[in-house]
């Protein structure tokens, strides 16, 4: 019996390093604020995740508290930001897309499950301010529970 060649090996280990290097995507944000999804049971995925931009409102995790309290926060990019910023970052988002693809802009905000409804309504209305008008809400997929009423 001959012996298998092993000279193609490195190759092909190489080329598929490669491969994955070339198709993996780093994530872009690093969490500051503590996200905890609430749950949902009508639930769709987003299909272009380049077209969506994401605004995130949590507390701040343990590390950023003794600076920034434990109020809930909004974090845009890698920095916490007020409502105020809002806008200026949708523009600068707009900016960095394709002129054809800017329609199509989505800002997806994730929000702590426990975070007051204000927060949200402050930023509904600076992205409204801003144009931005397709939004959407992240969430997991969860099941329908009756409530203490005993009612669906």
């Amino acid at each position: 019996m001959p012996a298998l060649s092993t000279s193609s090996l490195p190759d092909i280990v190489f080329m598929l390093l490669f491969f994955f290097m070339v198709s993996t995507s780093m994530r872009d944000e690093d969490l500051k604020v503590r996200v905890r999804n609430p749950e949902a049971t009508e639930v769709t995925k987003l299909e272009k995740k380049t077209l969506v931009t994401y605004i995130f409102v949590g507390v701040p995790q343990q590390s950023f508290q003794t600076r920034y309290g434990t109020e809930p926060r909004l974090q845009l990019n890698d920095q916490f930001a007020t409502v105020n910023d809002i806008q200026s970052y949708i523009v600068q988002e707009r900016e960095s897309m394709k002129e054809n693809d800017r329609p199509l802009m989505t800002v997806s905000i994730k929000a702590d499950y426990d975070c007051p409804m204000g927060i949200i309504t402050d930023v509904k209305q600076a992205l409204r301010e801003a144009q931005a008008l397709k939004i959407s809400y992240s969430a997991r997929k969860g099941d329908y529970t009756a409530s203490s009423s005993g009612r669906y």
